[in-house]
C-alpha cells in the first residue's frame, strides 16, 4: 500500500470498503480510462461496477436501502475513483448531492419516494444552480417559478449540469416570488424543485429540453449539458421540502458537502500524478542514471509527496468535521482551495518530470494536465473560496477594540 495520504482511525468496515474501492480502481478504472476519455466515452460498464459495489447508495441511511456511511468513507471512496479517472468521481458527486439534500431537507414522502431507488442506482441525480449569465453570482438567478393552481410553472436556462443527460432527477434552483413580499432579499426568495425526466437529450419531458453534450476540454466521458424550461410544469409536492424559499440554504448545504467531494477529487488526482511521476523517474535515464538521482527531480518528488500529504490532511479534517455535526464550512473551502490548487501544481510537475512525452497522448499524464484545471473551478472557483474563508476569519477573529 502506498505511503502517502493514509487515514489514521479509520473503522474495519471502513478500510474493507476502501480496499474494495481501490482494488476496482486498479483492475476496472485506470486500464481503460484513458482509451474511454480520448473517445469521451460515458463509462457504462464502470458506472455499472460501481452500482453493484453500493456506492450510489453509500451516505443513504440504510432504511431507504443504502449502507449509511459517513461524509469521510463517501470522500475517500471519491479520492480513490478519482485516482483512476476523476470523471467518474463527477458521475458519483451530483447523485450524491441531491441525495444528502434529499436525507437532509426532504419530506417523508419524498425520503420515501426517491431515496431507495438511488441507493439502487435506478434513479440518478443532478442537480443545478448556474446559469448562462451568472457564474458564481447565484444571486442573480433569473430562472423562474409561478403558482398555477396545484401546480409550478418554471422558465429560463441553466448550465453546466454534469450528467443532465444521463440523470433521471434532477434538483433544481429557480426564483419563486410566491409569498416574499417586494424587496425580499434574493437568496430568501429561491425554491430547488425536484424535477423527474427521461434520460437522453432533447426534450425529455414536456417543456423541458437538455440539448445535447458541451464538448470540454477535459472532464470527457461524464456529460455536461444545458438545461431548458419553456413551460414546465411541476406538481407543489415536487418543491424539496414542501416550503418555497428554502432552495437557497438547501443548495448551499449540498455544496458545503459537494467541496469536500471536490477537495476529495484533487486529492485523488494529485496523488496518480504523484505516482505516475515517482514511477516515470526511476525508469527514465539521462547522463548515465535515473532522473530520479538528480537533485532536481528529488525536490520536485519532494515537493510534491508534501502537497498530496498537506491536500489529503485538511480534506480528512474538513470531512470529520461535518461528521461530528459542526458547521465546516471553513473548512471546506479551505481543502477545496488548498487540494485543487496543489494538485494542479503536482500534475504539472509530473509533467514536467515526463519531459516530452508528457505532451504525448499515449501517456496517462497529458489526461490529468488536462482535468486539473476544471477542480480549479468546479463547486465555487478559488476566488470564491477565499471569500468564504476571509468572511469566516472575520467573524472568529472580530477585533473587540
Amino acid at each position: 500500500m502506498a505511503r502517502l495520504a493514509q487515514t489514521h482511525g479509520l473503522t474495519d468496515v471502513q478500510q474493507e470498503i476502501l480496499a474494495t474501492v481501490r482494488d476496482f480502481v486498479d483492475k476496472e478504472i485506470i486500464p481503460v480510462a484513458t482509451e474511454l476519455e480520448h473517445r469521451d466515452e460515458y463509462p457504462q460498464q464502470i458506472v455499472d461496477g460501481l452500482k453493484e459495489l453500493g456506492v450510489f447508495g453509500l451516505m443513504i441511511p440504510e432504511e431507504y436501502g443504502g449502507l449509511g456511511e459517513s461524509l469521510l468513507t463517501y470522500a475517500l471512496c471519491v479520492e480513490e475513483i478519482a485516482r483512476g479517472w476523476m470523471s467518474v468521481s463527477g458521475i458519483i458527486n451530483t447523485h450524491f448531492i441531491v441525495a444528502y439534500m434529499l436525507k437532509q431537507h426532504g419530506t417523508q414522502e419524498q425520503k420515501e419516494y426517491f431515496l431507495p431507488r438511488m441507493a439502487a442506482g435506478e434513479t440518478r441525480g443532478a442537480f443545478s444552480m448556474s446559469e448562462p449569465g451568472l457564474g458564481s453570482d447565484v444571486s442573480a438567478i433569473t430562472s423562474k417559478a409561478v403558482k398555477d393552481g396545484e401546480e409550478y410553472v418554471l422558465n429560463g436556462q441553466k448550465m453546466w449540469l454534469t450528467n443532465g443527460g444521463t440523470s433521471t432527477l434532477v434538483a433544481v434552483l429557480v426564483r419563486s416570488d410566491e409569498g416574499h413580499p417586494e424587496g425580499t432579499a434574493p437568496h430568501k426568495s429561491m425554491t430547488t424543485f425536484l424535477v423527474e425526466k427521461e434520460a437522453g437529450f432533447g426534450e425529455v419531458r414536456p417543456g423541458l429540453t437538455i440539448p445535447g453534450k458541451i464538448d470540454k476540454m477535459g472532464y470527457k466521458g461524464v456529460d455536461t449539458t444545458e438545461l431548458i424550461m419553456d413551460g414546465l410544469r411541476i406538481p407543489a409536492n415536487r418543491v424539496l421540502g414542501g416550503v418555497t424559499g428554502r432552495g437557497f440554504y438547501q443548495m448551499m448545504d449540498g455544496v458545503e458537502v459537494g467541496r469536500v467531494n471536490v477537495a476529495a477529487r484533487g486529492c485523488g488526482v494529485a496523488q496518480r500524478a504523484f505516482e505516475l511521476g515517482v514511477s516515470y523517474a526511476q525508469q527514465r535515464h539521462t547522463f548515465g542514471k535515473a532522473i530520479a538521482q538528480h537533485q532536481a527531480i528529488q525536490f520536485k518528488l519532494a515537493e510534491m509527496a508534501t502537497k498530496v500529504e498537506a491536500a489529503h490532511a485538511m480534506m480528512v479534517n474538513a470531512a470529520r468535521k461535518k461528521d461530528s455535526g459542526e458547521r465546516n464550512d471553513l473548512e471546506a473551502g479551505m481543502a477545496k482551495y488548498l487540494a485543487s490548487e496543489y494538485c494542479k501544481e503536482v500534475v504539472e510537475d509530473a509533467f514536467r518530470i515526463h519531459g516530452g512525452y508528457g505532451f504525448s497522448k499515449e501517456y496517462e499524464i497529458e489526461r490529468l494536465y488536462r482535468e486539473a484545471p476544471m477542480l480549479l473551478i468546479g463547486e465555487g472557483t478559488a476566488e470564491i473560496q477565499k471569500m468564504i474563508i476571509g468572511r469566516r476569519l472575520l467573524e472568529e477573529y472580530r477585533f473587540q477594540g
